[in-house]
């Protein structure tokens, strides 16, 4: 069925995907579906679906469904008149996160590719549309090191060499602490291991970029870690079958001190007190929080440093359990002062 053309929607914009369809669209997606719908602030973006995955595992050709990229592209279309920003542009781009999201949670199934767009010439568009160079390169390297990891397969032991290195010729020890130059290099470093690891350069075009990265979110449906979760866990192909693909636009928690990023629950998971619980980094990106690499602010911090953030977070809250009638856990990311 592969190869044949079909009149299939493997795509959904958030606008349009059925929240209460978690097998189609992944738990992930039907969620961000449904936030989108009730009018939350929810970045643009869309979901390709289970069946696409299940379709493509099933080719033995390694190829996506044939009509799969031509509707990806239609989507960004939407997601670029929504944000009025161009995928791939050199003076405005458009950049999005790749997520996998399957029916079930599944813990470490699959990393989030974060800055997938940017190439040689975009990174130049994003450090002119943001008047920063650091955060260019910070966000540029990040991009190398997830995607070379997550969509090629490289160790991660070896951007950390060298991301050490520079660190130790700096002579500085936490990542805040390096310049702009000193991330450049590290890029470049970066872009030399993609080389030497896979005998090709690094993919520049982005919709190359993206199809690498959906074919990796599919490929880890079938991956050691998956499938050994699913067998311990007794999830069968009835409860959870493929992993869909999340494709958001990316808003920047990394953007400077009125910028944010942190995860939350509704209420108190251990105790049930009925008060917003969770904790947050001030200029981080959302792995910052979760790899340790900084020692992230209990949420209740936040109205002392951002008040206005804190009220909306309430507001968010109150919404969510009267939506969703039980204690929610989600991530947010404030990029200058706007809550996503």
């Amino acid at each position: 069925m592969n190869n044949e053309f079909t009149d299939k929607i493997w795509a959904y914009s958030f606008n349009d995907g059925d929240g209460k369809d978690k097998k189609l669209l992944g738990g992930k997606g039907a969620n961000l579906c449904e936030m989108t719908q009730l009018g939350l602030n929810v970045p643009p973006g869309f979901v390709i679906t289970t069946e696409a995955c299940l379709d493509y595992l099933a080719a033995d050709n390694d190829a996506l469904p044939s009509d799969l990229m031509e509707q990806v592209r239609q989507q960004m279309q939407q997601v670029e008149s929504l944000t009025g920003k161009k995928f791939g542009d050199p003076q405005d781009p458009l950049l999005v996160s790749v997520r996998s999201g399957s029916a079930m949670s599944m813990p470490g199934m699959m990393d989030t590719i974060l800055n997938l767009g940017l190439n040689s010439e975009t990174l130049q568009g994003e450090i002119k549309q943001t008047g920063d160079e650091r955060f260019g390169y910070d966000s540029y390297r990040r991009f190398i090191q997830l995607f070379g990891k997550v969509a090629l397969d490289i160790d991660d032991e070896k951007f950390d060499q060298e991301f050490d290195a520079i660190k130790q010729k700096a002579n500085v020890s936490e990542d805040v602490g390096l310049s702009a130059n000193n991330l450049k290099e590290i890029s470049e470093r970066f872009l030399q291991v993609v080389a030497e690891q896979t005998g090709r350069p690094f993919p520049e075009d982005p919709y190359e970029q993206l199809e690498i990265a959906i074919k990796a979110v599919f490929n880890s449906w079938m991956g050691k870690r998956a499938v050994d979760y699913r067998r311990e866990f007794n999830i069968t192909p009835d409860m959870a079958h493929g992993t869909a693909v999340n494709i958001c636009t990316m808003v920047f928690g990394n953007r400077g001190n009125d910028s944010a990023t942190g995860v939350a629950f509704t209420r108190n998971p251990g105790t049930g007190e009925n008060k917003l619980f969770g904790e947050y980094l001030i200029n981080a990106q959302g792995e910052d929080v979760v790899a340790g690499i900084r020692t992230p602010k209990p949420i209740d911090e936040l109205a002392g440093e951002m008040p206005e953030m804190a009220r909306q977070l309430e507001e968010l809250r109150q919404k969510l359990e009267e939506h969703y009638c039980e204690v929610q856990d989600f991530e947010f990311t404030i990029e200058r002062g706007t809550l996503y």
